[in-house]
């Protein structure tokens, strides 16, 4: 199992220290074959969040003989207040032991600040909160700053703005490792809290399930490249070379659904991606999707998320806008 460790110094914001575990946790629950261990770290010196309303906290898992890191596949840095010398020496040292061994390394918000005091940056973009980019720049002039705040990867380091508690950079890594569907499925299920099953059972796989072996994959790829096309077993069977029966087979072993299930599912997130990023209008998301009409877009997408595309459409906006506000600044400094 994946373990992701995150690294916590005095002073971290709350939702900086929650995030991790809700945007792994979440990927977790909503897909079977996904699998994440998080493991909140403290750094010397930890006491409490940072405010707006800080916490103690304990853990089992710190510094003391490199246990809470050692094992770990990815180790975040959230944001912290600024500490005057930089961040502890022997932080410094987990990071670039860490780094030397291969780990993969993210940093969010002023998280980045410390990734760069200890050497990790130098020669490499990142990123930090736009507001604190040009202090980034100014004292780390070896890195090359991105000021917007998107998700930067470079090599084994991944940065981003502390907004939301770093839920960008944790999406980035669940797409790196999963897929952009899991990702995209979970952060439905963080900010719009939609029904995890979608009325096929809990343990019911989706779009973007991981298989192996002698698979349906280039199946299923060519499957989703045309969701605008009118398409029957017979046309999917004989793309993957098997017949109707054994084409039902397969896809049950492999998605746990069947072929038509399997892609009026598919096309059911697409249209729930096109009404996230855009604004066309619902009779034209119907035909790119391959759902045909209106009326017909509307019923299964009703019986797949409980609502009504219009109504996803507004809810997801309204969710972005009443979610993105400004991050703690550098005395968070992250």
């Amino acid at each position: 199992m994946p373990v992701i460790a995150a690294l916590l110094l005095d002073g971290v914001p709350g939702h900086h220290v929650t995030t991790p575990a809700l945007c792994f946790g979440t990927a977790d629950r909503c897909h079977p074959w996904v699998s994440y261990e998080v493991r909140l770290c403290a750094a010397p010196g930890f006491r409490s969040t940072g405010g707006p309303s800080s916490f103690g906290l304990a853990t089992p898992w710190g510094l003391d003989g490199l246990e809470g890191l050692a094992e770990a596949d990815t180790v975040l840095v959230p944001g912290h207040p600024e500490r005057p010398g930089g961040p502890p020496p022997e932080v410094v040292g987990a990071l670039r032991a860490a780094a030397a061994r291969g780990c993969r390394i993210g940093a969010f918000g002023a998280g980045t600040f410390t990734l760069a005091a200890a050497g990790l940056l130098d020669g490499r973009r990142a990123t930090t909160t736009p507001g604190m980019a040009a202090g980034l720049a100014r004292r780390h002039p070896l890195i090359a700053v991105e000021p917007d705040g998107e998700v930067v990867a470079d090599g084994p380091f991944h940065t981003a703005a502390g907004v939301l508690g770093g839920v960008d950079l944790c999406l980035r890594l669940i797409t790196l490792d999963h897929g952009g569907t899991v990702a995209v499925e979970t952060e439905r299920q963080l900010f719009l809290d939609l029904p995890a099953d979608h009325g096929e059972g809990p343990d019911a796989p989706v779009s973007g399930a991981t298989v192996t072996g002698d698979t349906l994959g280039p199946t299923l790829d060519w499957l989703e490249a045309r969701l605008d096309r009118p398409l029957t077993l017979d046309d999917i069977a004989a793309h993957a070379g098997l017949t109707v029966r054994g084409l039902s087979r397969r896809f049950r072993a492999e998605t746990g659904l069947p072929p038509l299930q399997y892609l009026l599912r598919v096309r059911i997130q697409w249209a729930q991606r096109l009404l996230e990023r855009g604004d066309e209008p619902v009779a034209r998301i119907a035909a790119r999707t391959g759902l045909g009409t209106p009326a017909n877009l509307r019923h299964h997408f009703q019986r797949y998320t409980g609502t009504t595309p219009s109504v996803y459409r507004a809810a997801f906006r309204s969710m972005v806008d009443s979610l993105t506000r400004p991050e703690d600044g550098p005395a968070e400094r992250g």
